[in-house]
């Protein structure tokens, strides 16, 4: 384990136990409050590092694909769409700084939040000028990072603000709270991550291949009814007239029918 890792370990682990020692055995909250349902790539070569953000951006009900190089970051980019890119800028192929001007310079405009070492202002200023949206250096609180993600994906879908109010319907998604005509909702995780997709573009078609993509975030396989399944029950909890389907197309929030 390198010097840093240890660091960024036994600050977050002392982070948890004071968390722990305040609210006893309850579950440590970590700040996502709702925000789940990010696919999210992680380029970190440090094994200690990448396993503890990992595990940390997964519990809240997100999925990781973690790359150790920029070839493999290269590769899965080419092949899947990220909500938030996290990257270390010293890996074993070449800087970070490198593969940020590259998508930039392709026109991708997936949100990046550098993490790295280097505290220089000279090297945030070359980062930040470089298409990054945000600078976390190590060691870093891991409720900061979620924080940092949940504001720059609200940025990048367009939704600085995180309530949505259409039809009668108030989705709040920073408290993870639902109100259908003046009624709360209580809805499952899998439920949040596909009302979190459409209400993230209320009243435009959502593909069935972007619901599954923030499926994919509790891990298990996803069926050919999956999207069906989960949409159905929605709508018996919010309306049925409130979640529409276009057909061939997908699915929209507030749409006609």
């Amino acid at each position: 384990m390198t010097p840093l890792a240890a660091t960024f370990r036994l600050c977050n682990d002392s982070m948890s136990r004071r968390s722990a020692s305040a609210f006893g055995t309850r579950k440590v909250d970590m700040g996502w409050h709702g925000g789940g349902g990010l696919r999210v790539l992680l380029v970190e070569d440090d094994r200690t590092l990448g396993e503890a953000v990992r595990d940390h951006v997964t519990s809240g009900d997100n999925a990781v694909d973690w790359m150790k190089t920029i070839d493999s970051a290269t590769s899965a980019l080419s092949t899947t769409v990220y909500s938030v890119i996290l990257l270390d800028l010293r890996l074993p192929d070449g800087s970070g700084i490198t593969l940020l001007r590259d998508l930039r310079a392709r026109g991708v405009t997936t949100p990046v939040i550098i993490l790295t070492a280097h505290d220089q202002i000279s090297d945030r200023i070359e980062g930040l000028n470089s298409g990054a949206d945000d600078y976390l250096v190590k060691p870093f609180n891991l409720g900061e990072l979620t924080a940092r993600m949940l504001a720059v994906s609200r940025r990048y879908s367009g939704r600085p603000v995180s309530v949505v109010q259409i039809d009668g319907l108030e989705i709040n998604s920073a408290e993870r709270r639902v109100v259908a005509d003046g009624e709360t909702v209580s809805l499952s995780s899998r439920e949040w991550a596909v009302l979190g997709v459409l209400a993230a573009r209320p009243g435009a078609v959502v593909s069935k291949a972007q619901i599954e993509e923030a499926l994919y975030a509790f891990g298990s396989e996803i069926e050919s009814n999956t999207v069906e399944v989960y949409v159905s029950r929605l709508r018996k909890k919010l309306g049925r007239d409130r979640i529409t389907t276009q057909r061939g197309l997908g699915y929209c929030l507030g749409g006609d029918a």
